[in-house]
């Protein structure tokens, strides 16, 4: 099983700490957000993934090695390919073609999702992800007959579907999927706003008598602008926190739930509830509330409720809710 994951967008809606670090490689309590993404694969697919294919932009080695290493604690192998300019969906996709051999699961890392029990799609040409919602006017859907996906439709206006596309796709034949892409690329077959769209593909795909079914989704997270990355965070913490018997503090009063990092050093705190303080972050007389302070950031006399604190940043003497990028600082002098 290859595992394609098209990554190449700057997150622009979560600056300031898209800046320097890819959206998808921003924590989720300790766990990088694509990480947790193959985590969910390896657990819940029926088979193993040998190949993680990750498409990206011009992130540099440092953020191409760390997704090597991620590949190979699944045991597979880390494949790297570019997307220079954003094209759309199904160009992203397009760019991981070499990759496209046997079955193929293609994941946007946007979002994080959970399933009720392993993901069947042996009976299937293909499947894709859905989400029941009851704002369907804000996402694609899927149109169903008799346990089969027929078609899609993009933000309808009348309740013709609230499966929501969460953009997880399976294809037991990914050289179906190149021809496709392939075709839609190389004849510059764009959609009205001027992109290429991988539903053109899926869409071909099911005119040619391809069997699509759907693979339910029991929960479904967005990670695509601070809030939502924050929002997300202390979701993930009612299942995956530290235990406060387990944080080591001086002075400190923890009100769960928090996730505390290896190395990180609290004195005379109040921490929680959802707070994230990451590994070798400082964090001394303050208060931190539904909030994360990522690695190796300091924070001293302040109140920081709803925040995030960029890797290395400062904050000193502030209280209320702000948004700081790696290596800034705030309320201290170079």
């Amino acid at each position: 099983m290859k595992l394609i994951i098209p990554m190449a967008g700057r997150g622009t809606r979560l600056r300031p700490h898209s800046h320097t670090t890819p959206k998808p490689l921003l924590p989720i309590a300790g766990t990088m957000m694509v990480e947790r993404i193959v985590r969910t694969f390896s657990e819940s697919l029926e088979k193993p993934i040998d190949e993680i294919a990750f498409v990206l932009g011009d992130f540099g080695t440092d953020v191409e090695n760390q997704l090597r290493d991620m590949a190979g604690r699944f045991n597979a192998k880390g494949s790297i390919y570019y997307q220079q300019q954003a094209l759309g969906t199904a160009h992203a996709v397009y760019c991981a073609r070499e990759s496209m051999q046997g079955e193929v699961i293609v994941a946007f890392a946007d979002t994080l999702f959970s399933t009720n029990g392993p993901v069947k799609v042996s009976d299937a040409d293909a499947a894709i992800w859905l989400k029941e919602v009851e704002n369907y006017s804000s996402f694609g859907v899927a149109l169903m007959e008799n346990g089969r996906i027929t078609g899609f439709v993009e933000k309808p206006k009348d309740p013709v579907s609230k499966h929501a596309i969460i953009g997880v796709y399976y294809f037991k034949e990914g050289e179906a999927l190149r021809a496709e892409l392939t075709n839609i690329v190389e004849n510059d077959l764009k959609s009205p706003r001027g992109e290429y769209e991988l539903t053109d593909a899926i869409e071909a795909l099911l005119a040619k008598g391809k069997v699509f079914r759907p693979a339910t989704v029991q929960e479904w997270l967005d990670c695509g602008t601070i809030q939502n990355w924050l929002d997300t965070t202390f979701e993930v913490l009612k299942t995956d926190a530290t235990p406060a018997a387990e944080v080591a503090h001086s002075g400190c009063t923890i009100h769960e739930p928090v996730y505390v990092g290896q190395g990180a050093i609290l004195e005379n705190c109040e921490i929680g509830p959802n707070a994230v303080i990451e590994s070798g972050a400082v964090v001394r007389n303050s208060s931190i509330k539904s909030s994360i302070i990522n690695k190796n950031a300091l924070v001293e006399n302040a109140a920081l409720s709803n925040s995030s604190v960029g890797v290395s940043a400062v904050v000193k003497g502030y209280t209320g809710s702000l948004h700081v990028g790696d290596h800034s600082q705030v309320g201290t002098h170079s």
